[in-house]
C-alpha cells in the first residue's frame, strides 16, 4: 500500500527553540558572575524569542511570567557585548554547520544595506554617511556576504560600517574570506555600491569572475548608456590611493530592452554591467544572471521581520541583533535541507516549510517556555458573548 508519509520522525517547535539556544550557548561565552540572578540560557532564550517575534526585549519580558527581568537582560547585553565581542563570534555563529551543506561551487553576493537613522543629529557617532535616502544621510550600515545556491541564500559574514569605511575596505575583507573556504566561487555579484576603481581592481587581483552594475559617471559612459543597442564596450576608471594613481580597464556589457509601458514608461531601457565571467558572453546573459541577485532582497525582508525592536544607538547591540536575525534564517535553511528535505535519487525533495511557519513555531515555543501572558485582567467576568 502506498504511503504519503514524509518521514519516520518529527521536529517539534520546542526542539527548534532548543537548537537555537544551544547554538548560542556553544558559541557565545557569557561570564555573568556568581551573584547573577539569570543564567546564559535565560538570556539566549529571550534573545531567540524576541528575534522570532520581532519585538523588543522589554516587551517580551514584560508580558512573560517566567522570563528574567528585562533590566537584567539589557544590563548583561550592555556590559558583556562590546563591538569586539560581537565581531569575534559573528562569523563562526553564522557559519556553524552551514559550510557542510554547500556544494563544491557557489555564487556569492556582497551587498550594502543602509537602515536610515532619524535620531538626534548630535548623537551620530559611529554611523555611516551616504547620499540622502529616505530623508536622511545618516545610517546604521551593514555589509553582508551571501552564498547563493539554487535561489537559497546563506549568510557567510556581516560587517558593520561606520563613517570613513569604504566599499573597497569591506570587499577586500570579504574576498580574503572567500579564498579560505573550501568551495569554489563561480562568480561574485556586487551591488552598485561596489562600483569603483578600487573594487574592480580587487576583483581582478583576486581573479574572481564578477558582475557589477555600472554607474553613469562621466560623459563617455552616459553617452554609451543613452544610445545604441545591446553591445560590449571597453571602459576604464581612474582611481587613486594616497599619492598613487592608476587606471583599471574592464568590459561593459550594455543590455537594451523595450519598456513596453512598464511602470507607465515606453522607449528603450539600457543597463550596463561590468562583467568578467567566462559563462557570460552576451549582454542579455549579464542581465539574466544579475537579476538572480535581486533575490537577496528577500533576505532583508525576512531580516526586518525577525529583528529585535530597539531604540538603542549602541552599535554592539544593534550588530548583535542583526547577526541574530541572519542566524535564524541560516538555521531555517540548514534544518530544512538536512532534516526536513527527503533524500532521493537526483537530489533532495524540499518539502514545503516556509520561513514564516518556522518563525511562528519558534515564537510559540518561546512564548511557552517564558510563560507569555495568555490572559489579561478584567474588571468583570466575561459574559455569554465570550463563549460558544
Amino acid at each position: 500500500m502506498h504511503s504519503n508519509k514524509q518521514a519516520d520522525s518529527e521536529i517539534h517547535e520546542d526542539q527548534l527553540l532548543n537548537f537555537l539556544v544551544n547554538r548560542l550557548d556553544e558559541e557565545v561565552v557569557l561570564d555573568l558572575g556568581d551573584n547573577a540572578t539569570v543564567d546564559a540560557e535565560d538570556i539566549f532564550e529571550v534573545l531567540v524569542g524576541a528575534t522570532a517575534d520581532g519585538t523588543s526585549i522589554s516587551s517580551l519580558c514584560g508580558k512573560s511570567k517566567d522570563a528574567p527581568s528585562a533590566n537584567d537582560v539589557l544590563y548583561h547585553l550592555r556590559t558583556k557585548f562590546d563591538l569586539e565581542a560581537v565581531q569575534s563570534i559573528e562569523d563562526t555563529l553564522l557559519r556553524r554547520d552551514l559550510l557542510e551543506t554547500l556544494p563544491q561551487q557557489v555564487e556569492v553576493v556582497a551587498d550594502l544595506h543602509l537602515r536610515p537613522y532619524y535620531g538626534d543629529e548630535d548623537d551620530t557617532d559611529g554611523l555611516y554617511y551616504n547620499e540622502a535616502k529616505a530623508g536622511t544621510t545618516a545610517f546604521h550600515a551593514y555589509a553582508t556576504l551571501y552564498a547563493r545556491v539554487k535561489n537559497k541564500r546563506y549568510t557567510l559574514a556581516v560587517r558593520r560600517l561606520e563613517d570613513g569605511d569604504t566599499a573597497s575596505d569591506v570587499l577586500a575583507e570579504f574576498l580574503g574570506l572567500l579564498e579560505h573556504f573550501e568551495f569554489d566561487v563561480k562568480a561574485v555579484y556586487l551591488d552598485s555600491g561596489f562600483y569603483d576603481g578600487k573594487c574592480l581592481t580587487l576583483l581582478q587581483v583576486h581573479n574572481f569572475a564578477y558582475i557589477v552594475p555600472v554607474i553613469s559617471w562621466g560623459k563617455e559612459i552616459k553617452r554609451e548608456l543613452a544610445t545604441g543597442w545591446s553591445r560590449e564596450i571597453a571602459h576604464d576608471l581612474t582611481t587613486s590611493f594616497g599619492d598613487h594613481e592608476w587606471t583599471v580597464e574592464f568590459p561593459v556589457l550594455i543590455d537594451c530592452t523595450y519598456k513596453n509601458g512598464r511602470y507607465g514608461e515606453n522607449g528603450v531601457a539600457r543597463h550596463g554591467y561590468a562583467v568578467d565571467a567566462p559563462f557570460i558572453t552576451e549582454p542579455s546573459q549579464a542581465r539574466s544572471h544579475y537579476s538572480k541577485r535581486f533575490g537577496i532582497e528577500a533576505s532583508y525582508r525576512l531580516s526586518e521581520a525577525t529583528l529585535i525592536s530597539t531604540t538603542t544607538q549602541d552599535p554592539a547591540r544593534r550588530l548583535l541583533f542583526v547577526v541574530l536575525s541572519l542566524l535564524i534564517q541560516n538555521v531555517w535553511r540548514y534544518l530544512h535541507w538536512e532534516y526536513v528535505a527527503t533524500p532521493r535519487r537526483g537530489g533532495r525533495r524540499l518539502w514545503w516549510w516556509p520561513f514564516e511557519e518556522f518563525i511562528d513555531m519558534v515564537t510559540r515555543a518561546a512564548w511557552t517556555a517564558l510563560a507569555v501572558r495568555r490572559a489579561v485582567p478584567a474588571n468583570r467576568p466575561p459574559d455569554d458573548r465570550f463563549h460558544r
